[in-house]
């Protein structure tokens, strides 16, 4: 279908190397055509619907983008309340998505709907839905704190129409598909902050070390140089665990604890580096001229998108059995 046909390892090689961009959001919005909006379409849709949707997607004449979240259903996908209901050889959409990432030019959308009345994890569908047929409203283009360069919509559907054949996999299995690409998505995000994470620690002690304060360099102070050495300790090992979980993701094992794991430390070490960088740079790190104020804002979303730090907390406790049992 136009694609290279490489392991995943390949995905995380070019995400880091995507950290070289000097602003979060085109990362994000490639991360979300490779490896968010299009993976359960690349393993479980029919040949068509990877003829129509993945072809053209993967060669870059198609935007995709993914409908989850909703305004009561961010990291609670079960909660969803969209519907899908099946009449006749269509599904007819009505509902809502928020957060919506490339969702203002996107020219699809890998949707999550409920299709039935059944068990909350088993009553929901993906579905490849042209974001040009009658009854999709995108509201509004959300203004943000960061990820600024990339769009993000808030989107209604009104009685839309799409043919059942838009079904990918089997009705009902979509929760399961989502989690399934959660694990991706995941480690594509932990990937595309550690090259940032590295640059804004390099430009710190390039600058403190040229800002003299009190008659010496800012970088000559205890204080800074070893929260830089803890700083850059912190993403090796980092790096490491994530390193870890791709490696057993290639070789088919489940790597969901691994992944919230490496989600959940990249979130907190995002604040904690472009935090204490920012302090570190006075004054100018105040201001929107150099890089490490743009990651604050940009990388803030790395503790929310894709499941918040609190979620994964739950998943990896929930793999450690020490959850009471229901």
């Amino acid at each position: 279908y136009g694609g290279m046909g490489l392991d995943f390892s390949y995905n995380i090689a070019v995400a880091e190397e995507l950290g070289n961009i000097r602003c979060g959001g085109i990362p994000m919005a490639i991360g979300v055509q490779a490896g968010m909006a299009t993976p359960a379409l690349t393993r479980f849709g029919s040949h068509e619907l990877k003829k129509q949707f993945l072809v053209p997607t993967i060669a870059g004449d198609f935007v995709a983008c993914l409908g989850i979240s909703e305004a009561g259903a961010g990291s609670d996908v079960a909660n969803i309340k969209t519907t899908a209901v099946r009449k006749g050889d269509e599904y007819v959409i009505n509902g809502g998505k928020m957060w919506i990432t490339s969702g203002t030019q996107a020219d699809w959308m890998c949707l999550l709907a409920n299709t039935s009345e059944g068990p909350p994890h088993r009553n929901k569908s993906l579905i490849c839905l042209p974001m040009n047929l009658p009854g999709i409203h995108v509201a509004r283009k959300i203004d943000k704190l960061g990820m600024r360069s990339s769009d993000t919509a808030q989107i209604f559907f009104e009685d839309v129409r799409v043919p059942c054949k838009n079904l990918i996999g089997e009705e009902g299995k979509g929760f399961t598909y989502q989690m399934l690409q959660f694990q991706e998505e995941r480690l594509w995000g932990v990937a595309t902050a550690m090259t940032p994470l590295e640059t804004i620690i390099q430009e710190t002690i390039e600058y403190t070390r040229q800002r003299e304060v009190f008659g010496q360099p800012v970088l000559h102070n205890q204080t800074v140089h070893f929260r830089l050495a803890e700083l850059a300790t912190e993403l090796e090992l980092l790096r490491s665990l994530l390193h870890r979980a791709v490696a057993l993701y290639v070789e088919g094992n489940d790597v969901t604890k691994f992944a919230s794991m490496a989600k959940l430390k990249a979130g907190r070490l995002t604040r904690e580096v472009t935090d204490s960088c920012l302090q570190f740079w006075g004054g100018m790190g105040f201001t929107s001229e150099v890089l490490v104020s743009r990651f604050y804002r940009d990388l803030r979303l790395m503790s929310i998108g894709g499941g918040t730090d609190e979620t994964m907390l739950s998943i990896i406790c929930k793999y450690m059995e020490i959850l009471p049992r229901k």
